[in-house]
């Protein structure tokens, strides 16, 4: 992503917070603010991308960007609204190499010397903050006067509604109460949260809401929805490899935490899968158990790669990354759109954070 855009994204995100001092002061409420420009003080930016860049595939760089900047960046408020919540389901201290939201409301809490519970506290600040960001994102969105507004909210309500029903069925994954009666049923499960709570929500609906912001028609709307869902679900995949194999210090998240929370990933279910019956044992006795030392994330990780698992997945991200150019190689978009999306799209699956 160029840094020109990446900048863009985060002015726009600043003066939009800044707008915000007044109301929170007036309500006594200013204490949200700093947590809120901690959280989307940086990250990948990869939804605004995808929607600005959607934007020039159908219709070129716009006269003037601000608009688009504005829709664009009301998705990074989205995500970290997101992410908020996820860290609170997740029960993670850190998030990006820095105390999650709701550990940052406990220091506040402690700093202050608070009554009852600071964990008590941070839970419910974080609450709030996470939906204060949702409604400030649809508010972003909403005053930018984007000219195609109107054609992308539709795309915008559903984004909305699939990442938070793909959350609910991640969890209800995790906690055994989809009704899957299988290591098979939950890793159909697990491909339907694959596609809604990231491959639509990451690229699809982001890379579709800009182009629709520039009037696309139908035929490039349906390539991009292709090229978006296949992208989000190997973007996911990659960040199913790093729950399990990423470094610390290079992804800001703890070591081997897919592990720790007892995620049941693609990845995870498929080593499962072709586990033998004492690995699969083994490895299910490990997914979440308390007190898990690193060495017991290295052995999870060992098995995983013992039984194929993980050469698996990235093939099947491999694949992904040559079907999503093919379908930008043959879709009717302007050459600057296809060339930005098909760089984004390697950025977003070989990573290492």
């Amino acid at each position: 992503m160029s840094a020109p855009l990446l900048s863009a994204i985060g002015e726009t995100i600043t003066r939009f917070l800044d707008d915000q001092e007044t109301l929170l002061a007036t309500i006594g409420s200013s204490d949200l603010l700093p947590v809120a420009r901690a959280g989307t003080a940086g990250g990948k930016r990869l939804r605004p991308a995808y929607c600005y860049w959607g934007y020039v595939a159908a219709a070129g760089q716009p006269t003037d960007a601000q608009p688009l900047l504005d829709v664009a960046s009301s998705l990074d408020l989205l995500h970290v609204s997101a992410l908020v919540h996820d860290d609170l389901i997740d029960d993670a201290d850190t998030r990006r190499g820095m105390p999650s939201a709701h550990k940052q409301f406990e220091a506040l809490h402690a700093g202050r010397g608070g009554r009852g519970s600071a964990a008590e506290f941070g839970t419910s600040s974080a609450i709030l903050l996470g939906d204060l960001l949702l409604m400030w994102s649809i508010e972003l969105a909403d005053r930018s006067g984007a000219p195609g507004l109107d054609q992308a909210r539709p795309l915008l309500s559903v984004m909305r509604a699939e990442v938070t029903a793909g959350q609910f069925l991640d969890v209800s994954a995790q906690y055994g109460v989809t009704g899957a009666s299988s290591v098979a049923d939950e890793l159909d499960a697990a491909q339907r949260i694959l596609e809604y709570k990231s491959g639509r929500y990451s690229i699809r609906r982001p890379v579709q809401v800009g182009a629709a912001l520039a009037g696309a028609d139908d035929d490039l709307q349906a390539a991009l929805a292709e090229f978006g869902s296949v992208i989000g679900r190997a973007f996911q995949l990659r960040d199913d490899v790093l729950g399990v194999y990423g470094r610390p210090e290079v992804t800001g998240k703890p070591y081997g935490g897919d592990i720790h929370e007892g995620k049941r990933t693609v990845l995870v279910l498929t080593a499962l899968t072709n586990a033998s019956p004492a690995e699969a044992r083994e490895l299910d006795d490990l997914l979440g158990a308390p007190g898990l030392t690193d060495g017991d994330v290295d052995r999870a990780a060992e098995i995983i790669e013992s039984t194929g698992a993980r050469a698996h997945v990235d093939r099947i991200i491999d694949d992904g990354m040559r079907q999503a150019i093919a379908v930008l190689d043959s879709a009717p978009m302007t050459s600057d759109g296809r060339t930005a999306l098909a760089q984004l799209a390697e950025r977003s699956v070989n990573r290492a954070h």
